[in-house]
């Protein structure tokens, strides 16, 4: 029986006897498990959750009762309650269902997430809304436990202890984030598990009554009971106790039947409830068990084997990224990298084995990790600060005061840059262009192959001229050598490509070999189209553009960057600034909305980013121009520009 097909809705959870309710739980496990192998998502925190998910929508009433979880990594079990079931195959597909929660998707999505540590702020302005308009129900949150490692969680925490309304916060905590946590609040949180007297207590008086069979099983009673109070006594319950909140736990969170007990019971405690669940990230299935952290996210995989589907043909960019880190790092001892809680994702594991003394992961802190390598640069260090695009958004404030105001040499490695696909509008990295560029003395490359990414994060690292960035796309780099030596690169300058006698493509990072795709699809219709590679966002290379934009009528910039004060907006402004016309100026960049989830390919394509679309525009707007003077061919400009 396939208790999963009877459920449309919480409802229908709340009608499941017991042994229904522990079917639907391996159902659930069991769809999952299926529709991931194919999908790829989120796999290991969803496992994890399953039996979390199922006692929440049997206490609590959704979507009267507001759930809000915090990232979403371990939502997929609340969308298949909640009337979603049907459309799981479809998850992170184009035109699908989200892999994380939307409140356009399902009234049952009370809050949009997709980064850490959101979700006790905004239950806390749930519950602040409700009781301004004189509501009564239940709003109640999830948050895992490194997400405790952001101090939005804290300043959420601290104001919901002042306020005192009525709000449940449940501690999911299976000592995973997408890494390994590290800091002193995991260390706190794991105190209990790891104290010697408890655990010696637990075991050796269990074991010892389980073995006097005539007083066994009463006394196991008397000594859970026992057990419960020096749970109590030990645990790390001070700190949510002090900030206001009322705490429960820990509980074993793959314990269906305790769980409902105790949420029904704290559904009817006032006040800021926190309950305190630990569970096993992968739970139920051996391969996520043994290596949630390589399970955390996946691409497709044998469901039988664990083995990855994903044919990688070359090497990512984060590779590349990481293993150039290694090679300047035996060059220069003051290299430091950081990370926040992305040592895997940012292509940084090797350098922290090879120079564990010089790697630092800060968990989910993306500001902290900015200014903490400010601080590192200040006292002489040369930090290396990778973060995804998305996620630096979060530490703007730190890039501009605490890095740039002091013009300290901060170097920024902006990962997976441009659509990353599948995880959709949260996780695309759409405006880094745009926010870094309007850095006062903030320097900003884009290489647009793995070679011209060594040759830039080198030259970063010699430069000590203030911040510098350096962006870069998800995925396959392009295959091209990687063995040559490391060179510094003019700052500034940009690289003629291919010449040109219609239109002239200024294109940076990955649409250089669109654009010189384009180029050859062009030609086909008797169309010759220059190509140049900017390489520099900021600074332009002034001359270079001045020159392109006098010599032809139809100048195209091209960018994975919002269409909004992005590339194309800085070279209008260059032109603009030079007494250059700028009609002839025609921009290809992401549009200025959010973009949605699918697959890199197909959305590229719906952007108008892909080789046959920038060629379809470009001869769209090729019609009527009149011919160029050739430009000369060569190698980069070799000076340094003057913007």
């Amino acid at each position: 029986m396939n208790v999963l097909d009877s459920v449309d809705s919480p409802r229908d959870v709340k009608k499941l006897s017991a042994d229904e309710l522990g079917e639907l739980c391996r159902n659930l496990r069991e769809r999952i498990i299926e529709v991931v192998s194919k999908r790829g998502g989120h796999l290991a925190s969803s496992l994890g959750a399953v039996e979390l998910t199922v006692a929440i929508h049997y206490v609590f009433d959704s979507p009267t009762d507001k759930i809000i979880w915090d990232v979403g990594h371990q939502c997929y079990a609340h969308k298949m309650l909640t009337g979603r079931r049907n459309r799981f195959d479809t998850l992170r597909q184009l035109g699908g269902i989200s892999g994380f929660p939307k409140r356009t998707e399902s009234e049952h999505d009370a809050f949009g997430t997709g980064h850490a540590s959101t979700a006790i702020s905004a239950t806390l302005g749930h519950a602040v809304g409700r009781d301004l308009q004189n509501q009564r129900h239940r709003v109640v949150s999830i948050i895992g436990d490194g997400a405790l490692t952001g101090g939005l969680a804290y300043e959420g925490l601290n104001q919901a202890g002042d306020q005192g309304r009525d709000m449940v916060v449940i501690l999911n905590d299976n000592e995973m984030s997408i890494a390994r946590n590290v800091g002193a609040m995991s260390k706190y949180l794991t105190k209990l598990l790891s104290a010697p007297i408890y655990r010696r207590f637990e075991s050796d008086v269990w074991e010892l009554l389980g073995r006097i069979p005539s007083v066994g099983g009463r006394a196991r009673g008397v000594v859970r009971r026992v057990k419960e109070g020096l749970q109590n006594l030990l645990v790390p319950a001070v700190l949510f106790e002090e900030l206001g909140f009322k705490y429960y736990g820990p509980v074993d969170g793959h314990d269906l039947p305790e769980l409902i007990k105790i949420m029904k019971q704290l559904k009817e405690v006032r006040g800021p409830v926190m309950l305190h669940v630990c569970t096993t990230k992968g739970k139920g299935y051996k391969f996520a068990e043994a290596d949630s952290e390589s399970y955390h996210g996946v691409g497709s995989f044998n469901p039988l084997t664990g083995a990855s589907g994903v044919k990688k043909a070359r090497k990512s960019y984060t590779q590349v990224f990481g293993e150039t880190m290694i090679e300047i790092g035996e060059r220069e001892p003051k290299l430091v990298a950081v990370t926040a809680a992305m040592p895997d994702g940012t292509g940084l594991c090797g350098f922290k084995k090879r120079f564990p003394d010089r790697f630092f992961d800060v968990g989910i802190a993306e500001a902290h990790a900015v200014t903490f390598s400010a601080g590192l640069a200040a006292s002489g260090m040369k930090p290396v600060a990778a973060i995804y695009s998305t996620f630096l958004q979060r530490a703007f404030d730190q890039v501009i005061h605490d890095t740039a105001l002091q013009n300290l040499n901060v170097v920024f490695a902006v990962d997976r840059a441009g659509l990353v696909g599948e995880d959709g509008p949260t996780h695309h990295g759409i405006l880094d262009l745009s926010y870094m560029r309007q850095v006062p003395g903030m320097r900003v490359m884009v290489p647009r192959d793995e070679g011209q990414l060594r040759h830039m994060l080198w030259t970063a690292v010699c430069d000590e001229g203030g911040p510098i960035c350096i962006r870069y796309p998800r995925g396959s780099a392009e295959g091209v050598e990687t063995t040559s030596d490391l060179e510094l690169l003019p700052v500034g300058a940009g690289e003629i490509l291919a010449d040109g006698s219609d239109l002239i493509f200024l294109a940076v990072g990955s649409c250089v070999g669109r654009c010189m795709a384009a180029r050859e699809i062009l030609a086909e219709s008797g169309i010759e189209a220059g190509v140049v590679d900017a390489r520099w966002v900021k600074p332009l290379d002034v001359d270079l553009i001045k020159d392109c934009a006098t010599r032809t009528d139809l100048l195209i910039t091209v960018e994975e960057n919002s269409i909004v004060g992005g590339f194309g907006s800085a070279v209008l402004e260059c032109l603009q600034e030079a007494g250059e016309p700028a009609a002839g100026v025609k921009r290809l960049g992401l549009p200025d909305s959010f973009v949605e989830h699918g697959s890199r390919e197909k959305i590229l394509e719906r952007a108008g980013l892909s080789p046959e679309r920038i060629a379809e525009k470009a001869l769209e707007w090729a019609g009527g121009v009149r011919p160029v003077r050739p430009m000369a061919r060569g190698s980069a400009r070799r000076r340094v520009a003057n913007k």
